[in-house]
């Protein structure tokens, strides 16, 4: 059984849900060729974003995702949270990163994170203004 792990500084982006998939593959890929089968652990080292695998094709429905997060956690002065000391998106952000996760676990195949044809592993930013975020992606196998 081997291991590798590697530390991913995203950049900062626009609160959203976002296709990370190609950023994730180029910062492993040379650990990942080198496995036949395993586990990847993805995981983001945040309260106020989350990870979440989904459709990898049309980005409609990453807007379509993030309306559905904006209209079920509610914000402003009319939401019921007590917590906001970082501002009026920091309790919603917490709640929607709660309900998506902080890690996945993905199969390896042949060298390849096994995922399925139309999915892609998302970033979902939950802050109006976030600062970068750190992902760190553990492969473990063979």
């Amino acid at each position: 059984m081997k291991y590798s792990q590697h530390e991913i500084r995203m950049p900062a982006v626009k609160r959203g849900c976002h296709l990370v998939t190609d950023r994730i593959l180029k910062e492993i890929g040379s650990s990942l060729s080198g496995y036949k089968v395993g586990l990847a652990n993805i995981f983001i080292q945040h309260t106020s974003a989350s990870l979440t695998i989904n459709e990898n094709a049309d980005p409609d429905v990453r807007k379509d995702m993030e309306t559905f997060l904006s209209q079920t956690v509610p914000e402003g002065r009319g939401a019921p949270w007590v917590h906001t000391d970082e501002g009026p998106d920091d309790m919603p952000a917490h709640v929607k990163s709660s309900m998506f996760g902080a890690s996945l676990t993905v199969p390896i195949t042949q060298g390849r994170l096994n995922l399925g044809t139309w999915q892609g592993i998302w970033l979902c930013e939950h802050r109006d203004h976030a600062s970068g975020r750190n992902i760190i992606v553990t492969l473990q196998g063979e």
